[in-house]
């Protein structure tokens, strides 16, 4: 279904609470459709449709938290600043980061907003949504401090990484860590696993997080504090994956297969779990699995048929199962 040139699954994705597009819904999916086209013009790489969506997302999740019609009218007042796309709008933004009694919402769109143009006036804001403990916010701002382009985030994202009062936040400054690739990265990463693996709470999914993006970042350095997550086993999968990589081989699921079949965590496939080996070798004249009524096929156990079609003497039909 069309309406006006745009398709309805565009119209639902932006006005998913509503049924049908008319009236404000459809101004609010036109104005979405305006607000990310002006994006276009500052972020031309691989992430436009990225930005574009996050955006329209941001959009989405701050209408769904005004409750009055003057705060709805005022932040639709905001995307027309987006919208926009000129020197003095961007100067009307950056103001809304310093006025009094702006709600979050605005300040998270028009912190966002400038964020990805390159205005380091929105460095401090997004360092405090960073510090936010909604993960959507944090999230909002890693994208936009990643795009920002200034030197002081690298630090700021190690400070709220490393800060043991707020491990259970550090989810999303370590990934920014980890997409900054700075020199503050593998530092901040490895100090907050190591406190991680010996405190008594562990925090799973924060101290995972450091394994993957050790493992991402490639650094020797980090080593060592792999080979002791690798003692934990909720983090092995991750700090065998991690460990691969910096040894510079290509990580396997299941973990990587070795000669005799089996894999480096002890296991072994299903092919060679079923025919009892690995890569097949040269016959012994002595094996007893090679003379008369050893099946005839190595792997198999004596006194047991090979079901493979390729080992059966010609002529002879298969059994049915019983």
């Amino acid at each position: 279904m069309t309406v006006r040139g745009r398709s309805w699954r565009f119209s639902t994705v932006h006005y998913g609470t509503s049924r049908c597009v008319t009236g404000q819904a459809w101004e609010t999916v036109r104005a979405d459709a305006s607000v990310t086209t002006a994006l276009r013009g500052k972020d031309k790489g691989k992430g436009r449709r990225e930005m574009e969506e996050e955006l329209r997302e941001l959009a989405a999740r701050a209408r769904a938290s005004l409750t009055t019609s003057a705060d709805y009218a005022a932040y639709e007042h905001l995307l027309a600043l987006v919208r926009q796309n000129t020197s003095t709008a961007r100067e009307e933004l950056a103001r809304v980061l310093v006025a009094n009694g702006q709600p979050l919402c605005a300040r998270e769109t028009a912190a966002f907003v400038l964020g990805c143009a390159g205005d380091r006036r929105a460095f401090e804001p997004l360092v405090m949504l960073l510090n936010y403990r909604d993960p959507a916010h944090c999230a909002t701002a890693a994208r936009a401090l990643a795009r920002l382009g200034d030197p002081r985030t690298a630090r700021a994202a190690a400070v709220l990484a490393t800060n043991p009062l707020r491990t259970a936040y550090a989810l999303h400054p370590i990934r920014l860590l980890v997409e900054l690739r700075a020199p503050e990265s593998v530092p901040a990463l490895v100090t907050t696993l190591r406190r991680l693996l010996a405190e008594r709470d562990h925090y799973w999914p924060i101290a995972r997080a450091c394994v993957v993006g050790l493992g991402t970042l490639g650094d020797r350095r980090a080593i060592p504090v792999l080979a002791a997550a690798r003692e934990h086993e909720r983090l092995r999968p991750e700090a065998d994956t991690a460990l691969a990589l910096l040894a510079g081989k290509t990580p396997r699921p299941g973990g990587a297969a070795r000669a005799d079949g089996a894999r480096d965590d002890g296991t072994r496939g299903a092919r060679d779990a079923a025919w009892g080996g690995g890569v097949p070798g040269p016959r012994d004249p002595r094996d007893p699995r090679d003379g008369p009524g050893g099946g005839g096929a190595r792997g198999v156990p004596p006194g047991r048929r090979d079901p493979r079609p390729g080992t059966r003497p010609p002529g002879q039909r298969p059994r049915p199962n019983p």
